[in-house]
């Protein structure tokens, strides 16, 4: 026996399920810690894709129990449509098996690994089953799965399957146990926190260690599940091209229209005529080489763009912002939706925001959050299109500080949706440079900068304001009280003073002696009507006026006051406390105000 006979007998072919038990790192299994977030995040992706298509809200549970030292299981249950039980076992059982990946339009899963990647994980780890329970409606029965998978032919184990009684009238829990740790705690947090930023119509709730953390929704309404479309001349190739020749039986025109999107009987005899075929050739009758003229002729084509508002679903500017703020609480934030755009055929669009201030750390890079369609992207942010676009935009222009990325109490976030993201790989954490996606990063953000830059100019503009303001309030008081004392005559009201000097709705806040006073003074020529937010640590239970409404939440206190005050007009409030904290006004515009904390320095 030659050696080439011997190397020959060594030679056969693997599974799909095979080749990722031996490269589980390419799905984002590639250490304990990892393997947790990577499968609830699997998990959670298909329950809101599920509920999306059925048109429901989603509420969905998830719940991390530790087994043993290093042995977790993990629950995600949906109140989505359900799966059909013929179906169940191919989809948490068999590799690359899936309805999405053929579908052009905005998806979170698209390859039909993620969930079953987890189920090998679990099996690779552990050797138990996963367990899987779906009910598809109120009449119909619900079914309990034990599912495995066959590694040598990348096949559906059913170790169990039985009728149950569950409490839920439509839904899916798939629960899978296996090695791991919880030292991602605040990494799988995070990764929800951000799902929910991005999805804003799900309620989600994590129950963790004995520990509950509750997502809520911020809109009540389901939205519209992204249609299908049919691919882009532009974003052929060959061999796509050949198979789709191959399943047809009509003419070259008919083929071309019926295929294709955004190809009309117009554009179609045009194209066939710069490929130099007859409209009314049987398609499957072209040899390689005019198949070869017919793509040419399709890519060269004056063809519009895909629509991008049927396939992609935006989350849209005033639900980012509301997202934002319910996690995160900024002093500024601005959101910007950029019309959509294409790349080799693919329909895409560009989201992005920009917060500043607030509770937002002082010290370090910007908080950067990269999302592809409504998916956060928690790993290999360095590798990210998304991250080069931030570092390589000027930030100093707008007033931020920069070392490679901005610096300071900032967060930017950017949500790329597609009918297919170019993943830098196979467990999607980065995005590749497509430069179409790069431009609609960089112009959305510089734009965002631009809003930045006008916030923070006026926002210098007015602590300087109020700078000089506390100066007055404090300067002039004791200049009238040294003169009164000189020459011997009662201490005059300079409040009249400070009108003439400022012109502005005045507020002072003081504390003496363990008593806290607001004064507000409208030296203004017309009456007005404000909010007067007043937040600091004391509880001020004995405050007099009472408040309209009063909130606590991390040792912090929130009170409102409702006023109307006439042309000048004096409003004044007590309470026991300490002082400190910030006051706010709403209701007039900015620059007619003059907030001055006494007790400043």
């Amino acid at each position: 026996m030659t050696l080439a006979d011997e190397l020959a007998r060594q030679q056969r072919s693997i599974s799909v399920a095979e080749f990722f038990e031996k490269n589980k790192h390419l799905l984002g299994f590639d250490s304990p810690t990892r393997g947790i977030i990577t499968t609830i995040k699997e998990a959670v992706d298909n329950a809101l894709d599920a509920c999306e298509e059925a048109g429901v809200l989603p509420d969905i549970y998830v719940r991390v129990t530790r087994t043993g030292p290093d042995t977790f299981r993990i629950s995600v249950e949906d109140n989505g449509p359900g799966i059909v039980p013929g179906q169940v076992p191919f989809v948490f059982g068999k590799l690359l098996y899936g309805s999405r990946f053929h579908q052009i339009r905005q998806s979170r899963g698209q390859q039909g690994i993620g969930i079953s990647a987890a189920v090998l994980y679990a099996q690779l780890t552990t050797g138990l089953p996963t367990l899987v329970i779906s009910r598809t409606g109120p009449e119909e029965a619900a079914f309990r799965f034990l599912i495995q998978i066959d590694i040598q032919t990348n096949e559906p184990v059913i170790i169990r399957k039985e009728k149950i009684d569950w409490d839920r009238t439509h839904g899916t829990l798939v629960q899978v146990e296996f090695r791991s740790t919880i030292a991602a705690k605040k990494k799988l947090l995070e990764y929800l926190k951000y799902t929910s930023i991005v999805n804003p119509h799900a309620r989600i709730t994590v129950e963790m260690e004995g520990e509950t953390t509750l997502f809520e929704r911020v809109s009540d309404e389901a939205i519209a599940c992204p249609k299908t479309i049919m691919p882009h001349p532009h974003g052929i190739e060959i061999g796509q091209l050949m198979r789709m020749i191959a399943g047809s039986r009509a003419a070259c025109g008919e083929f071309l229209v019926t295929s294709f999107s955004r190809v009309g009987k117009k554009t179609a005899h045009e194209i066939c005529r710069a490929a130099g075929i007859s409209p009314d050739t049987p398609v499957s009758s072209l040899s390689p080489a005019e198949q070869k003229k017919l793509l040419s002729a399709m890519q060269n084509a004056k063809v519009p763009a895909p629509t991008t508002q049927v396939c992609l679903s935006p989350i849209g500017e005033d639900l980012i912002v509301r997202s934002l703020e319910k996690e995160f609480q900024m002093d500024f934030v601005k959101a910007r939706t950029r019309p959509g755009s294409v790349y080799s055929g693919h329909p895409f669009l560009v989201e992005a925001a920009i917060g500043y201030g607030g509770k937002l750390p002082a010290d370090g890079n910007a908080i950067i959050l990269r999302f592809a369609n409504r998916v956060p992207l928690m790993y290999q942010q360095g590798a990210c299109a998304i991250t080069g676009c931030i570092a390589g935009i000027t930030w100093k222009n707008y007033n931020v500080a920069q070392a490679g990325l901005p610096t300071g109490p900032l967060l930017i976030m950017v949500h790329v949706a597609s009918t297919n993201v170019p993943f830098t790989s196979e467990s999607k954490d980065a995005i590749a440079g497509i430069p179409e996606i790069e431009r609609e990063v960089t112009l959305v953000l510089q734009e965002l900068g631009r809003e930045l830059k006008t916030y923070l100019s006026r926002r210098d503009k007015s602590r300087l304001a109020e700078d000089r303001a506390r100066a007055v309030c404090a300067i002039i008081p004791d200049i009238a009280s040294k003169v009164a004392e000189i020459v011997e005559l009662p201490v005059p009201d300079t409040s009249l003073i400070e009108g003439r000097l400022m012109r502005r709705v005045v507020v002072k806040k003081m504390s003496r002696n363990g008593h806290v006073t607001i004064e507000v003074r409208n030296h203004m020529a017309t009456t007005n009507v404000l909010s007067l937010y007043d937040i600091s640590r004391n509880p001020a239970d004995d405050a007099r006026p009472a408040p309209s409404f009063a909130t606590e939440l991390d040792g912090e206190y929130t009170r409102m006051w409702q006023l109307e005050i006439p042309p000048g007009g004096v409003w004044t409030a007590e309470y026991s406390g300490t002082g400190g904290g910030t006051v706010q006004v709403r209701g007039i515009p900015p620059e007619n105000i003059a907030v001055v904390d006494l007790d400043a320095e």
